[in-house]
């Protein structure tokens, strides 16, 4: 059935609102105001789409950024202070329900007075817990306890599956420990990133002044902390170089763990991790533990402890005092973002709770907001879009029929986690009340890490979800060879009276969405789990040096590519997103043609088919940074700036050129040997 007749029945009718029988209302149409057209549409389509937009909406002083994300989070946000403040207001909710959780959590934070009050208290227990360190194996067995509490000193730890073996969860000990994230950040010269790390330094000496110490305490902790989070990034491996599945899987038994790292009983440290018992470990960087253990022994225990103070103030900076969130702020936001000010309390508290007890929030979400048939037309795109790809495999003209057989069977077996789940997460045990916020989140964390732990031993559920079906975003899991979608995902923006056109529907929804995570089932990462998410070599060699060629063109098309005077994109870093947007906006375009809109050479606002859904692909990714949130992105993002998720694969794009005359002179032109083609 056509989309627009389906569409036209009921479906939606609770978002787009559409009327019978009245008047019929004049909406001004986004994607013919948004653009800018004193910009060349060859020269920056991502401007031209855009750009009228960006002029008439600058970046808030709250914000990092501004665009689509922001406009539909504003709208999610406003739905779940509702949710959220009509909880609070029940007081007599049941104690236990799910009413009374969120409610209680969401007041706790509102509660300023309260949280200024409480002071340091909320983490007095854990910081006794650090001073009675004595020794190596008491050091780190806190530091294995601080894990379970949302906290993560020296390394980083976690329960998921086993990437060869992808029907068992296993356990996964990679680098981590730094308070700047990325290992980049403690060796760059250029002058941003000097200058950062001088910040830095006077953050870290702020706030030990915060939490009690006297100036001289403060900046000699400083000082510890930062040489010790160096000499962690040092061992540390490069953002591109994370994204090897293989060299970053390295399986061993907890013998050859222990052995490779002797100052460290990791038989002991594992109870204090919630383990009882395990048998092997994939490690990520071995490299990385293998420093790790020399840092342990040449750090004094006093250093270690004013490090574990560090991170877990780091960690709950934003749920304590005032000056402590603000300094925090100052930091992480203002000069590592941009960011002139905090967004309003409320938004603040509103987007803990969600994240805190989103699972909670989703129910509520679904039954008061959802629109009617959102699970299901968003599946029927998605369906739509994978049939087109199996046709484009077919095709492919550089993989042999081999290959092509076990990529077509992957894609018929990809699991689409549409909407909402079916079943929800238990959340009985968590115990949240309306004195401390910071408790309140502390115990939110316990309770999820609690939740990873218990996989350990059992088999894995591919029901799971990882996300809730208020988030704007979506993902593709290689080891279940899945992608899930939420179900906000069919907030179109500037359409909440009338049904967006099938351009608009297969641009964004389509080609943004699940055009691209299914890409990611064939980008350089995914394309190296079979059919049951298992990290197998499923390619002939010929195809696989084919495709390999195919991948490094794409990463020096966007190692071109400067956002900033001076700074790049990582095009290896970023290849497999990049990846993942070629396609996307490719099987966006081929389900589209076979919509009514594009076979009937339907104009809207005089635009014809193909410039609208290049125009709404556009749309898509209509989001302006700052700049200091632009570089943080190129240092520690996998994902290009939003300028470039546009220009860069539409440059790629026959379609595209026809559709908007793209000529050679213009910018963006390339010419046809030099246009990469994947799937």
């Amino acid at each position: 059935m056509q989309l627009r007749n389906k569409l036209s029945i009921s479906m939606l009718s609770a978002l787009f609102a559409i009327s019978c029988g009245q008047k019929e209302t004049q909406y001004e149409d986004p994607i013919l105001t948004h653009r800018d057209t004193t910009v060349n549409p060859g020269d920056d389509f991502f401007h031209y789409a855009n750009g009228d937009w960006f002029n008439k909406n600058p970046i808030p002083s709250s914000e990092s950024s501004n665009g689509i994300f922001r406009t539909i989070g504003d709208t999610i946000n406003a739905q779940i202070k509702n949710i959220c403040e009509k909880s609070a207001g029940n007081k007599a909710a049941a104690k236990g329900s799910n009413e009374q959780k969120i409610g209680d959590f969401y007041a706790s934070g509102i509660d300023t007075l309260s949280i200024e009050k409480a002071g340091l208290k909320p983490l007095a227990a854990t910081f006794s817990k650090i001073e009675s360190i004595t020794d190596i194996q008491t050091l780190m067995n806190t530091i294995g306890y601080l894990h379970t509490i949302g906290a993560g000193p020296a390394f980083s730890f976690g329960v998921g599956q086993d990437d060869k073996i992808s029907s068992k969860n296993a356990l996964f000990f990679s680098q981590g420990g730094l308070g700047l994230g990325n290992r980049d950040y403690y060796f760059n010269t250029d002058a941003e990133t000097v200058k950062i790390r001088t910040e830095y330094l006077k953050h870290l000496e702020a706030m030990f002044q915060l939490i009690g110490d006297d100036a001289t305490t403060a900046k000699n902790a400083a000082t510890t902390i930062m040489k010790l989070e160096t000499d962690l990034a040092k061992n540390s491996r490069k953002l591109e170089a994370l994204r090897d599945p293989i060299k970053n899987y390295n399986k061993m038994t907890l013998a050859e763990f222990k052995s490779s790292t002797p100052s460290i009983a990791w038989e002991n440290i594992l109870p204090q991790l919630g383990i009882k018992k395990a048998d092997t470990v994939i490690v990520g960087q071995p490299e990385f533990y293998k420093g790790l253990d020399k840092i342990v022994k040449g750090y004094s225990i006093a250093d270690w402890k004013t490090y574990l103070k560090w991170d877990v103030i780091n960690n709950y900076a934003s749920f304590l005092n005032n000056a402590i969130e603000k300094q925090n702020f100052y930091f992480y936001s203002t000069v590592m973002s941009g960011v002139k000010e905090q967004k309003p309390r409320w938004k603040r508290i509103v987007e803990q709770t969600d994240g805190s007890l989103g699972e909670l929030i989703g129910q509520v979400y679904i039954k008061d907001y959802l629109p009617k048939g959102s699970k299901e037309k968003l599946l029927e795109i998605g369906n739509n879009i994978r049939d087109v790809y199996a046709e484009h495999i077919k095709k492919l003209d550089w993989m042999s029929e081999e290959t092509k057989k076990k990529a077509l069977f992957k894609l018929s077996k990809i699991v689409m986690k549409v909407g909402y789940p079916d079943k929800w997460k238990d959340m009985s045990s968590i115990t949240i009340n309306r004195n401390t916020y910071c408790e309140n989140v502390m115990s939110a964390n316990k309770w999820e890490y609690d939740y990873m732990i218990k996989k350990y031993g059992n088999p894995v559920d591919r029901t799971e979800w990882g996300m809730y079906p208020q988030t704007y975003n979506a993902y593709y899991n290689p080891s279940n060879n899945e992608i899930c979608v939420p179900a906000c995902n069919i907030l179109v923006p500037g359409f909440e009276g009338r049904m967006p056109d099938d351009a608009i529907l297969y641009g964004i929804i389509g080609g943004s969405t699940f055009g691209h995570e299914i890409t990611h089932g064939f980008d350089d990462q995914g394309s190296q789990y079979d059919d049951k998410g298992n990290l197998k070599d499923w390619w002939t060699a010929e195809d696989k040096a084919k495709f390999t060629q195919k991948t490094k063109a794409i990463v020096a098309q966007f190692n071109k590519f400067e956002p900033i005077k001076g700074k790049f994109i990582n095009g290896d870093a970023t290849q497999g997103e990049n990846i993942a947007d070629l396609g996307g906006v490719v099987m966006g375009y081929e389900a589209f043609k076979k919509t009514s809109q594009y076979k009937n050479k339907e104009k809207i606002s005089n635009f014809t088919p193909d410039q609208r859904y290049f125009l709404a692909y556009a749309y898509a990714w209509m989001v302006h940074a700052k700049d200091e949130s632009i570089s943080r992105q190129i240092m520690s993002d996998v994902h290009s700036p939003a300028q470039f998720r546009i220009n860069g694969p539409l440059m790629n794009v026959p379609e595209f050129y026809k559709a908007f005359n793209i000529k050679p002179g213009s910018k963006m032109y390339l010419p046809e040997k030099e246009r990469v083609v994947i799937w």
